[in-house]
């Protein structure tokens, strides 16, 4: 609207200056032309004003487009404005209705509350009236009994208290008595049926190594060659070896004698070599001694890596894994300690499964458990500590360490898996035939054992069970006490470990049994 009056004024302006113009014009160019002036003026006014009349009605129907535009956008905007109104007042009405019934169950509550603390006080001033009239009642019931008994209350009072505790006591031990038998009932029959399973499935065999290796010969002549000029050879190789050369009547053998194994097996395989070369003079020993140590780092490597394959055993150190395998040439009681120790780590392993532990880590454990034996003859120290010291040097766990230390029952255990690689030490050492020992020899050792036994006061029979692992002692029941049994078992044991030798250890148990017989006639 105001661009159209702007342009109508514009257009009376543009009129008023034209007619000036034209009447300057006239005046200057004369009468003459000042008709012509003004009919052009009048033309120019008429087409200003028929534009500015064309521009108004144009501007008039923008303009109502325009505040057409405008009003549907206002009631539009008007219309969602007034629905987000509406839908905010009836959600405020929802929720002030739904206060209103929290408000009403708060106050009911709050009722309830007051009724039941108006109650509890009723309750309690009850209860002190009777609980005054108790005391009273009590108290005059004591006056009684102290008349009556001719005590006090509190002398009754210690008697009854001495008398409770006594009775408790009793009970108390009785019951601890009952847990006892019966844990030891199930884990006693739960352990046998987890060891003889253990020792069915594995069921390995053993034999007992020797201290001498033969070396066969092509034929008698090359006992001399062995021997050499005035002994040179033979000096030489026993000195480069650490081993003895018999050569005796034997025929087309020799004999090499020594209690290392591992020495001896290098000397075997160096005399071996010599006699298919050829070449035996002193020079050529010490070569071929030194060329088989170094190949024996291969074989013992091989051997450790053979055994972890066995056990199912990942991931030892590589110098693990090389003492494990030089257990192959060491022998304990002439069980060869390598064999010994897979066999208990099958055995440890499936006890370990039995019973819900790691079966991985009770095999490592078990196979590693003699790892110091491979050094303890050059090292200071027990095999056990030398072991756990290996293990915790190239990275073996905790439970492991414990396993190895304390498998001889030198330090506390630390993991169930201690128990189980000690118990299956003890199985596979003590399994018939296992370790070297002559029948003679061992029916001395077992007579000695119950000879030792039975030379105490008070012992009825002993029996040496288990190869010798275990003696039973039987006492007279008028004799020896329970008290005084735990002191037999422990005098027995000391007196075994001051007067016998033997592998491992030896279980001493003492076992007292009252029977009273009466008969009804």
């Amino acid at each position: 609207m105001e661009s159209m009056y702007i342009f109508v004024g514009l257009s009376i302006v543009l009129s008023v200056t034209m007619f000036y113009l034209g009447w300057i014009f006239s005046t200057k160019l004369g009468q003459g032309k000042v008709a012509n002036a003004e009919k052009l003026a009048e033309k120019i006014v008429s087409e200003a004003e028929k534009e500015a009349e064309s521009l108004k009605k144009q501007r008039i129907i923008e303009a109502k487009d325009e505040w057409l535009n405008l009003k549907q956008k206002f009631e539009k905007e008007s219309h969602s404005q007034r629905q987000e109104l509406d839908k905010e007042r009836r959600q405020l009405e929802r929720n002030e209705l739904e206060l209103n019934k929290k408000l009403d169950h708060v106050n009911q509550r709050d009722q309830e509350i007051k009724r039941l603390e108006q109650s509890n006080r009723d309750r309690t001033e009850h209860l002190q009236k009777k609980q005054e009239e108790l005391d009273r009642i009590t108290q005059m019931q004591n006056e009684r009994l102290e008349k009556i008994s001719g005590m006090s209350n509190e002398e009754a009072l210690k008697e009854l208290k001495e008398n409770l505790t006594s009775k408790a006591k009793q009970e108390a031990a009785q019951l601890i008595k009952d847990i006892k038998d019966q844990a030891k009932l199930s884990a006693n029959r739960d352990a046998k049926e987890i060891i003889i399973s253990a020792i069915q499935r594995t069921a390995a065999d053993h034999s007992a190594e020797a201290t001498v290796s033969v070396v066969h010969l092509p034929g008698d002549e090359m006992k001399g060659r062995i021997i050499g000029r005035e002994g040179r050879n033979i000096r030489s190789f026993e000195n480069a070896t650490g081993i003895d050369v018999i050569v005796d009547d034997t025929p087309e053998a020799v004999i090499l004698s020594g209690f290392d194994p591992y020495r001896r097996e290098i000397a075997r395989r160096a005399l071996e070599f010599l006699l298919t070369d050829g070449r035996i003079h002193p020079g050529r020993i010490e070569e071929v001694v030194q060329k088989t140590e170094k190949e024996m780092e291969e074989v013992i490597t091989n051997l450790g890596e053979q055994a972890m394959l066995e056990t199912g055993v990942h991931g030892l150190h590589p110098e693990l894994v090389k003492l494990l395998g030089k257990l192959h040439f060491r022998t304990s009681y002439g069980q060869n300690v390598l064999k010994h120790s897979i066999e208990m780590a099958y055995l440890s392993g499936l006890m370990a499964s039995e019973l819900g532990l790691d079966p991985v880590v009770s095999k490592r454990a078990a196979l590693l458990h003699d790892i110091g034996k491979a050094i303890d003859r050059n090292t200071e120290g027990t095999h056990f500590q030398l072991g756990a010291d290996l293990a915790k040097k190239y990275g073996e766990g905790p439970i492991v360490q414990n396993a190895i230390a304390a498998h001889h029952g030198d330090i506390p255990m630390t993991s169930p898996i201690s128990a189980l690689v000690q118990a299956s030490d003890a199985i596979s050492g003590s399994r018939p035939g296992a370790r070297r020992e002559t029948l003679e020899g061992y029916i001395k050792r077992l007579e000695k054992l119950e000879d030792i036994a039975e030379s105490f006061q008070g012992v009825s029979k002993t029996y040496a069970i288990q190869a010798g692992r275990e003696v039973r002692v039987l006492v007279q029941p008028e004799k020896i006490n329970d008290a005084v049994a735990d002191q037999l078992a422990a005098d027995i044991a000391e007196r075994i470990q001051q007067e016998m030798e033997y592998p491992g250890q030896i279980k001493v148990t003492v076992i007292r049994e009252y029977r009273a017989v009466d008969y009804a006639k």
